[in-house]
């Protein structure tokens, strides 16, 4: 296994102290210290000093982060747990060592163009609407429902388009193996596809994240404008186009780790939300969000992914929250599973709508 000397300077810098420990939604959700940054920085270091081989069970470790961040932010030396795991899954699969379950999923996608093996989601229809591309993404068309997010644009008159075969935007790709050039050859044929449009908005934050930060590190061409679906409707709403009735809900934001940490999004759900009601925030909200579920690692680790999503229903039970709201179609579903009487659970769409 190579590292970059980028990554070994990381690994490297790790003091292996305690300072991220507290805020990995998987150590906390196994209570292994194995599912720490700390743990997994002081494995790898050994493996780039090759004292020990880059054996099955460092590898698994790798695939147990969630790329979330939140070690990141909280380590105030600045170093970069995130960056070295993606680069150690990187180095699996140009060594031959991925998990069956990786290539599984790696399979999946190259039959289905889903990491699930879900045939196509025929509550999506195609809508042909101009020169504005709406992008479902991949996690809403194996697993969910965008249904109320369409007939929102609609009231706001936004002439859109809806892709029948819509491309993988290289997300999965990007977090199963990195950056590989097959994940490259993904992110370019989904860019060849925006290009026919002058604006796309993604649903997901997922592809938000790759279209707007990973295509422009590699160097791939897009020239439609990316925004967040979050942030597009803000603006809808800012602008008078989605006529809003301020009610008496009081609403708790879930962040999602991709619009918070990786693009720095955290307003415009609170605009929204603000508009509609009332807002009453979690302790651990904005940049400093927790995880609350990932879809990928749900597919070979349910139960702990599962026990992500119950210990962010805890910090909202302590919050007091009323009805907490997910911009996330992962979130949203594990959240879903999960959910515990006494508290109701809203994607941002629909609580919009039940203020129009």
């Amino acid at each position: 296994m190579q590292f970059t000397q980028k990554s070994k300077e990381h690994i490297d810098a790790c003091r292996f102290c305690w300072m991220c420990h507290h805020v990995c939604p998987i150590g906390n959700a196994t209570g292994l210290e194995r599912n720490t940054a700390r743990a997994r920085a002081l494995g790898l270091s050994m493996v780039a000093r090759d004292s020990i081989e880059y054996s099955d069970d460092i590898i698994s470790n790798v695939y147990e982060c969630s790329l979330c961040g939140g070690c990141m932010t909280d380590c105030v030396t600045g170093w970069d747990p995130v960056m070295f795991t993606k680069e150690a899954r990187l180095g699996a699969a140009l060594d031959g060592k991925l998990p069956d379950y990786v290539m599984k999923m790696l399979m999946n996608i190259n039959e289905k163009g889903n990491i699930y093996g879900a045939d196509k989601n025929e509550n999506i229809p195609e809508i042909n609407g101009g020169d504005i591309l709406f992008f479902v993404g991949e996690d809403t068309r194996a697993k969910g429902c965008a249904k109320t997010a369409v007939e929102l644009l609609k009231k706001a008159d936004v002439k859109f388009t809806l892709l029948k075969d819509e491309p993988s935007s290289g997300y999965s790709m990007d977090f199963l193996i990195g950056a590989a050039a097959e994940t490259k050859a993904v992110m370019e044929n989904c860019a060849r596809t925006l290009n026919n449009y002058k604006k796309v908005i993604c649903y997901d934050p997922s592809d938000a994240k790759v279209m707007m930060r990973e295509y422009k590190e590699w160097g791939i061409e897009l020239k439609a404008e990316v925004v967040t679906f979050t942030a597009f409707v803000a603006e809808l709403i800012e602008g008078g186009k989605l006529k809003i009735k301020k009610s008496d809900m009081v609403f708790t934001p879930q962040d999602s780790p991709l619009l918070a940490r990786d693009l720095e999004e955290t307003e415009p759900i609170r605009k929204a939300l603000s508009a509609c009601g009332e807002i009453r925030e979690m302790l651990l909200n904005r940049e400093h969000t927790m995880l609350a579920g990932n879809l990928i690692m749900n597919e070979y680790m349910p139960a702990v992914i599962r026990k992500v999503a119950e210990n962010r229903w805890i910090n909202a039970k302590n919050a007091d929250t009323m009805i907490l709201v997910t911009a996330s179609p992962a979130e949203y579903l594990m959240l879903s599973e999960t959910k515990p009487e006494g508290i109701d659970l809203m994607k941002l769409e629909e609580a919009i709508t039940k203020c129009l």
